[in-house]
């Protein structure tokens, strides 16, 4: 089985990083990636720019420059970019802005309406949420004003699923991510979003798993194999994200 890894993060200490509420993250490469996902078929994937990050996307290009075809950036960015960085970025395969409204160290949440759809219309990129699903409602009347956005780690919470489901109905993507940074059993949330919508999941290592209580392991890949058909596996470990990113 293809899988398209929808979420990985590469932390590259050559560039610059920025402790988020006092973490830095430890050393994971191109290289330690590749090693990590060796016993798999990847063929493709979304690097995700974490909060420790910041604003500096030069390590964002250097790792899509070297990983090379079918693979992705979501970056994060200022509201004040310049059209020229906007033109490097999309250059280099970044097809995404991030919001990490759980973790900040990416622009305000006051900027996503606007950023979301002049990237959209600039450039066809979408808005990814790093958000919990508690604070899914508070926040729909912006969302509904989004055109195209995902959320990260099945939304984290089990209050909110309802809200989270919501968006599923209505086209937006939801990373099967990070499963042991859940507060419920993600099984029976991925059939659920899956009864809804066939389209919305997308399957992601989470690698290196930064912070998470349990991180990523073979059985989260086991974990969809033994309970979906052949069909809905294309489509969660492959197609549905295929088709998002690669546009």
């Amino acid at each position: 089985m293809k899988i398209f890894d929808a979420h990985f993060h590469i932390i590259n200490p050559q560039f610059p990083l920025v402790a988020n509420n006092g973490y830095l993250p430890s050393e994971f490469t191109v290289d330690d990636y590749r090693v990590a996902t060796g016993s798999y078929k990847v063929s493709g994937g979304a690097v995700v720019s974490g909060s420790f990050q910041a604003f500096d996307q030069e390590y964002l290009m250097d790792a899509l420059n070297t990983l090379g075809r079918n693979f992705y950036g979501v970056a994060n960015i200022p509201a004040g970019i310049t059209d020229q960085e906007l033109e490097r970025l999309n250059n280099a395969h970044v097809v995404a802005v991030r919001f990490n409204v759980k973790r900040g160290g990416s622009e305000k949440i006051t900027h996503i309406e606007k950023m979301a759809n002049d990237l959209f219309d600039k450039y066809g990129w979408h808005t990814e949420l790093y958000i919990d699903s508690r604070d899914l409602g508070n926040l729909k009347p912006v969302l509904q004003h989004l055109p195209r956005f995902s959320i990260d780690h099945l939304g984290l919470s089990k209050e909110g699923l309802n809200d989270l489901y919501y968006w599923a109905e209505r086209g937006a993507r939801i990373k099967a991510t990070g499963f042991g940074r859940t507060d419920f059993d993600p099984l029976e949330v991925m059939k659920t979003i899956y009864q809804i919508n066939p389209a919305a999941l997308m399957f992601g290592t989470d690698l290196p798993s930064t912070r998470a209580p349990v991180p990523f392991s073979d059985k989260d890949v086991q974990l969809i194999a033994d309970h979906f058909s052949g069909d809905a596996m294309e489509h969660i470990f492959y197609k549905n994200a295929m088709d998002w990113y690669g546009r």
